[in-house]
């Protein structure tokens, strides 16, 4: 499988180089280049928590254990509390080693603070309330990937008046570290047909638990398997009957495949993944008969320098949006980044101009294209919230009306 079909899949670096992540990480007085994250657009502060939680079923991958979750809440909030960090400790140890492999960044480990870096979101801030309740959107990372590389997106999200649950998907993400210091590496071979086929019902069981876990939440339970205090005023603020999920990469497919399985799901966006490879989803067989849009980027054959571009038309990087297309029954778009890549939907985006002094020519544009930064990001934000908007909160702002796509750099191929 070349790199590039590995990545429109959702088969980040992270699980390539999983023997580097268990070397020492860099020393602590390393000083790495300091990261910040960029202002939320939306017009609601934000407040985050994490939530621990054990399901009954077995873990897929380790049969003699229950399998348990790490899920970030994100949620309009008063601004009170602490900026959150953006990574433990041990989480930032494995994404400094994934991301200064050669497949990444390709700097030496320790050259980026992982660890320092803030979140906009607020750690416990108390919630927001509103008549009705918030829309609730679940985002699923790619494979081998990690929720922390997508929390600009998801702090956004929640931003513009959503609950949203970033999940990570334990031993398949980059790391997933637990309250009590235990840290979960990825250990999925890729290559493996029954182990991908594994990988997507293990995540389409995790979206359906956690949907339950945010249900029993909302009417005041505590789903925290340590009982930790939940945020005041979180409980309740949930409208569970508008409910939403995302994903990039493998979490793309993983938002079709569980909104297929699961009608609590009323809409979903895959943001570049492939709907399987080699063997197909059930989505993509049947379609689904709720909104659904596809995001896609422009991929470079590193052999040839063409341009290869993920969409329903252009199948010969990935024929599932292709078949997937026809299946849709109801209300779906195709919208292509131009002069982007498939980590210019991750917080790569916005990290790579901050590390670009340290980065070997021409590197930045491989990962992130050559698509300006803000725009993209500005353009990622304002179309994922409006896709909810309209499917979720009834209201259209004519993002997606017929005729040229509202933001640069981004085009609707149907």
């Amino acid at each position: 499988m070349s790199t590039t079909h590995r990545r429109v899949l959702g088969l980040t670096a992270g699980i390539a180089v999983a023997a580097a992540l268990l070397a020492p990480p860099a020393s602590a007085g390393t000083t790495g280049v300091q990261l910040t994250t960029p202002p939320l657009s939306g017009r609601h502060p934000v407040g985050t928590v994490d939530l621990h939680l054990v399901d009954s079923r077995q873990d897929p991958w380790r049969p003699a254990d229950k399998r348990e979750l790490m899920v970030t809440v994100t949620y309009p909030a008063h601004r009170d509390g602490p900026r959150a960090t953006w990574m433990t400790p041990g989480v930032a140890g494995v994404i400094d080693g994934v991301a200064s492999s050669p497949d990444l960044l390709d700097v030496p480990r320790g050259s980026v603070d992982w660890g320092s870096a803030k979140r906009r979101a607020r750690t416990g801030a108390t919630a927001e309330r509103t008549r009705g309740g918030w829309p609730v959107v679940l985002f699923s990372h790619g494979l081998g990937g990690s929720k922390e590389l997508n929390a600009g997106l998801t702090d956004d999200l929640a931003s513009r008046g959503y609950v949203v649950a970033s999940l990570s998907h334990t031993h398949e993400a980059a790391a997933v570290e637990f309250p009590d210091g235990r840290v979960a590496v990825g250990s999925v071979d890729p290559e493996d047909a029954a182990a991908r086929k594994t990988a997507i019902d293990a995540r389409v069981a995790d979206s359906r638990f956690v949907l339950d876990q945010l249900t029993r939440l909302d009417r005041g339970d505590n789903p925290d398997a340590e009982r930790d205090p939940l945020p005041r005023g979180l409980a309740g603020s949930l409208d569970l009957s508008r409910v939403g999920m995302a994903g990039h990469s493998y979490g793309g497919y993983t938002a079709g495949e569980t909104m297929h399985h699961d009608r609590r799901f009323d809409a979903g966006v895959n943001i570049d993944g492939a709907m399987g490879w080699g063997e197909v989803g059930e989505v993509v067989e049947h379609g689904l008969d709720r909104p659904f849009m596809l995001v896609g980027g422009d991929f470079v054959d590193p052999g040839t320098g063409g341009k290869l571009e993920h969409s329903h038309v252009d199948t010969r990087l990935d024929p599932t949006w292709g078949q997937f297309w026809p299946n849709q029954r109801a209300w779906k778009r195709d919208l292509h980044f131009d002069r982007s890549t498939h980590y210019s939907f991750t917080d790569l985006q916005f990290i790579t101009p901050q590390v670009r002094a340290l980065l070997k020519p021409g590197r930045e544009e491989e990962l992130v294209g050559r698509v300006d930064a803000r725009r993209s990001l500005a353009a990622q934000h304002d179309y994922l919230a409006g896709f909810f908007d309209l499917h979720l909160k009834r209201r259209d702002r004519g993002l997606f009306d017929r005729g040229p796509a509202r933001h640069p750099d981004t085009r609707f191929i149907a």
